[in-house]
């Protein structure tokens, strides 16, 4: 497990040149990562797609979740390091590794610093397969929609040739996959995209809620309900696609498969 790591006190033209020296070292394409889960807040990931993460944890994948702020301040968290605490017991719950980024809370923006921060991110860990916010979410954190916009230039800019200097020198990533994810309380779908399927997570379901209530300060118990909220929402995802409980996931673009009757029945 990576832990938690996390910058703080650095000024938004430091991060990018910050993070190729201290997000992780850099990593072979044999020693890759799977998938890399992009949120704005710690509990986004969880909250979205908690479920499937736990899922390739067990089946032996290389997870990881990228949180662009600590998501603080917030009314209940006494202070970051509380919220960092609780980012590292839900990491732990679902078995993936965590890097949380230093990008303002309540002030996330997509611009030239914070796509190359992330971007350096992906050519250090090297995923097949990024995930992140699929549209904009009304009534809740507008950081959820710059993150989307964020996490989709930084897969561009982690393939970009004769760039290295915005990077660290660091090679570049082509990033296979990118997939989008809503949040629970989200409609059910993202229609505007051609390629939508439900991941199975009727055995990590608990395990999902496990993760989303190490977060106390969020949901102390007067909010406990949400969990309720995502148990049904799970519930609902899941039984339409014909299994107890599942998450939602779209494609930007179709995706083929060369077994048809292995794809339908896994």
């Amino acid at each position: 497990m990576l832990g938690v790591e996390s910058f703080t006190n650095r000024q938004p033209g430091e991060l990018a040149r910050m993070a190729a020296k201290k997000v992780v070292t850099e990593r072979s394409d044999e020693d890759a990562y799977d998938v890399v889960a992009v949120g704005a807040h710690p509990d986004d990931v969880e909250i979205a797609c908690g479920g499937t993460l736990a899922a390739l944890s067990d089946l032996g994948r290389k997870v990881a979740i990228v949180d662009l702020t600590d998501g603080e301040p917030t009314p209940l968290s006494p202070s970051p390091e509380v919220r960092l605490a609780e980012a590292q017991r839900a990491a732990e719950v679902l078995g993936v590794d965590r890097i949380v980024l230093d990008l303002p809370n309540r002030r996330l923006f997509d611009d030239f610093d914070a796509r190359c921060l992330l971007a350096t991110v992906f050519r250090k860990l090297r995923p097949k397969v990024v995930i992140g916010f699929g549209g904009k979410t009304p009534l809740a954190s507008p950081d959820h929609w710059q993150a989307m916009q964020i996490t989709d230039a930084a897969v561009f800019y982690s393939r970009l040739t004769k760039w290295d200097e915005h990077f660290e020198g660091l090679p570049v990533h082509t990033v296979q996959r990118q997939l989008y994810f809503r949040l629970a309380f989200e409609p059910d779908s993202l229609a505007e995209y051609p390629g939508h399927f439900v991941q199975d997570i009727t055995a990590t379901l608990d395990r999902k809620l496990e993760a989303i209530a190490c977060y106390e300060t969020q949901f102390p118990p007067n909010k406990r309900h949400v969990l309720e909220r995502v148990r049904a929402a799970a519930i609902l995802t899941g039984t339409a696609a014909g299994v107890g409980a599942g998450e939602a996931f779209v494609s930007p673009r179709p995706i083929a498969t060369t077994d048809l009757v292995t794809s339908l029945f896994p």
